[in-house]
């Protein structure tokens, strides 16, 4: 059993529960914790799509300074390369994913929400790659999917002064996709993720591998992806489903089945 991060299951919604009171800070065994429940995540069938939340207080306020103020370079050699992982995991979950951000999502708490597909703020959350000010720079994915999310120039203003974002500015910037009242946030994200229960799940997960390996090549590679995925789904049931519903009854009207 996992003792600060859990995976709670509920028509077809996973919840990614961090809960390491009181900042929910991401040391070794939370960054181990948070692999296993989005590897779970995506291996079940009866989750369609997943939320990531820390709670009505704070998301995460990032990593564990205390445990990594007296580690060396060798220490971090192996331990960087696993935390990366550890992050790439929820990345990777091949199914719809939104980040529900209540309070701070600092340091490699805002790296876990960039690993979302969206995310959802709280009208008071805050939100930054402050690392700079302890003498290092992001180590997991902040300088790479921060870029790619709100573009160089912005990125490399939040990381070279390693200053706060408010939820207003981050919505501005694109750092966030929906600003709400504190007590709607987690309601709304699970709402997003629950439109999913009954979606076409290789079509989704197509769609999102498509559009995440096209970010990392240049054009024609993407088409190429993005036919291959395409190609590829003509060989599911949910496209024979799919198609007969559009011809029979019309648009948004398909009872999918996941195959």
């Amino acid at each position: 059993m996992s003792e600060f991060v859990r995976l709670e299951v509920a028509d077809g919604v996973g919840t990614i529960r961090l809960d390491r009171p009181k900042m929910n800070a991401l040391n070794a065994q939370v960054q181990e914790e948070i692999r296993a429940a989005a590897t779970e995540a995506g291996d079940r069938d009866d989750v369609k799509a997943v939320v990531i939340w820390g709670g009505e207080r704070v998301f995460a306020a990032g990593a564990d300074i205390k445990e990594m103020a007296d580690l060396s370079y060798t220490d971090m050699v192996v331990r960087s390369g696993r935390l990366q992982t550890a992050f790439s995991a929820v990345a990777r979950i091949p199914k719809p994913v939104v980040a529900a951000v209540n309070g701070y999502a600092l340091g490699g708490g805002c790296e876990l929400a960039l690993c979302a597909d969206v995310r959802f703020a709280a009208e008071d959350a805050v939100l930054g790659q402050p690392e700079i000010q302890l003498g290092i720079i992001p180590g997991a994915g902040g300088t790479q999917r921060l870029t790619r999310l709100v573009g160089p120039s912005r990125a490399k203003e939040l990381i070279f002064t390693g200053r706060f974002v408010k939820a207003d500015e981050a919505l501005a910037l694109g750092l966030v996709d929906r600003v709400l009242p504190a007590e709607q946030v987690y309601e709304e994200a699970l709402a997003w993720a629950g439109q999913f229960a009954g979606a076409a799940s290789y079509a989704l997960r197509a769609a999102k591998e498509a559009v995440d390996r096209g970010l990392e090549v240049d054009l024609d590679t993407g088409l190429e992806i993005e036919r291959q995925q395409f190609a590829a789904l003509f060989a599911t049931e949910d496209r024979t489903v799919g198609m007969q519903s559009f011809v029979e009854h019309g648009p948004g009207k398909a009872q999918f089945r996941g195959r």
